[in-house]
């Protein structure tokens, strides 16, 4: 096993875990900030250090899913599983910081596994399209049921805080109901995503489970810190205005929506989850408080992200293959 190509793998992982932190900050806490309940700073703040306890915890199940669910790699060659591991992160990481740059909230599970899928296909690999059908059905209802649990939180709580709760005690509730709400979807974030950047390299045999999850929590949290503004400020103001009730709603949602798919061990999107939280509590309101335009854009993103990662990933492994046997 080549040290160089090794490095450089683990390299690409804390580049993807970096991406990650960048364009997924905004899922845990974008809605409290586009609601006015805590600043862009506070926000930073709380998501690294609760994401980084979900990585850390909880971050093994998914981990083994995109390391040897989606095509075998402890079944390869070491060589081969190296490049099928570096490919796979560097295409995943190249497509995330583009849509990151471009302020759009991606979904990175779905970058990670269409370049596993892609890196496959290329080196003739099995791939278990039975896991991929398994985890395309989870992307499917993950924004359905996030709407879903969201249109009926928000109708509940609404209800619950401004008919049945004195006034004086309401606003004071509701800042905490959404910091911890807040928290909590970081934690699942963490526990859900820290596995996009590591998964490879455990299934590669690169790294111990728990070494990699370290290194994949550290990245992201690099990545929050130095560039995860821009995505909170799509999420928290460009879908919908949020007041507090539905940023307490909407988090909710969602956090127990991942956590569901994350003790399953099946890598969902948190976009997808907050997303389509966002989604349902803004239709309690009606349409017309719903940017369209902003959910088309992010719905197209969404659809073309595993195929274009897996075509990145695909094309590389093939012209890599010119120069070295694979």
């Amino acid at each position: 096993m080549s040290i160089f190509l090794v490095l450089l793998t683990v390299l690409m992982a804390v580049a993807i875990g970096w991406s990650i932190g960048a364009n997924d900050a905004a899922n845990s806490l974008g809605t409290a900030v586009g609601s006015r309940v805590l600043n862009l700073r506070q926000a930073i703040i709380l998501i690294t250090v609760f994401g980084f306890l979900g990585a850390f915890l909880q971050g093994s199940s998914v981990a083994k899913t995109i390391g040897k669910g989606i095509v075998p790699m402890e079944q390869l060659d070491e060589n081969l599983a190296l490049y099928v591991a570096l490919v796979s992160v560097f295409a995943a990481a190249a497509w995330v910081v583009i849509a990151t740059r471009w302020k759009i909230p991606i979904s990175t599970s779905h970058s990670i596994v269409g370049a596993v899928a892609g890196a496959g296909i290329a080196v003739h690999s099995v791939v278990r399209w039975k896991v991929l059908l398994d985890i395309f059905t989870c992307w499917l209802l993950t924004p359905i049921g996030a709407a879903v649990l969201g249109y009926i939180f928000y109708r509940i709580f609404k209800n619950i805080f401004y008919r049945l709760m004195p006034r004086r005690f309401v606003r004071g509730s509701m800042i905490a109901l959404i910091i911890a709400s807040g928290c909590y979807v970081a934690y699942t974030w963490g526990a859900n995503d820290v596995a996009n950047a590591t998964g490879v390299i455990v299934g590669a045999g690169i790294l111990s489970p728990r070494v990699s999850i370290i290194l994949g929590g550290g990245a992201i949290v690099l990545g929050i810190v130095t560039w995860g503004y821009k995505v909170i400020e799509t999420i928290g103001t460009e879908i919908t205005h949020l007041l507090p009730i539905m940023a307490f709603s909407a988090q909710l949602a969602s956090a127990i929506n991942v956590h569901v798919y994350t003790i399953m061990g099946i890598p969902v999107s948190t976009s997808h989850s907050i997303v389509g939280a966002i989604f349902g509590v803004g239709l309690v309101r009606g349409l017309r408080v719903l940017n369209v335009r902003i959910i088309r854009e992010i719905v197209f993103c969404w659809l073309a992200t595993p195929v274009i990662s897996g075509a990145i990933s695909f094309c590389i492994l093939k012209f890599i293959g010119l120069f070295v046997k694979l």
